[in-house]
């Protein structure tokens, strides 16, 4: 599914989908009304295209406040509920430590450095030990 702009004329985040996983790239800030709808199109990609796993690069995002970590943490929940692993990439050292700072721990998510990372992690089976952060 690729959205470029819904009805209202927001800007949508694009949700592509690489064989079993979600790609959704992040670019700059995500506000309440597109953070609803990527939430919304998450959920319903998964469940059409039977994905097990969701890659969430966030390379391109400078500042991730509490909203965006919240926003982030709600995606994996509802993933989790439909049977899909999320994993988060390209996280910029400076939004490490916001994150920290901010108390945000992102429980049920995991990290990866790159989005060719996150897709290996994803590709390793539930034991297997490689599915630790990388």
């Amino acid at each position: 599914m690729n959205h470029d702009l819904s009805p209202a004329g927001t800007a949508h985040v694009p949700v592509l989908r690489l064989g079993d996983v979600l790609l959704i790239t992040l670019q700059g800030d995500l506000h309440d009304g597109a953070a609803e709808q990527l939430q919304q199109d998450v959920a319903e990609s998964i469940v059409r295209s039977r994905v097990t796993g969701v890659v969430i690069d966030i390379s391109g995002v400078e500042i991730v406040d509490s909203f965006l970590g919240r926003v982030l943490a709600e995606i994996a929940a509802g993933a989790r509920l439909l049977a899909a692993r999320t994993v988060v990439a390209g996280m910029r050292p400076a939004v490490a430590i916001t994150l920290v700072e901010l108390g945000l721990t992102l429980s049920g998510l995991r990290t990866a450095l790159s989005t060719e990372a996150a897709l290996e992690l994803l590709a390793a089976s539930p034991d297997d030990p490689r599915r630790e952060t990388r």
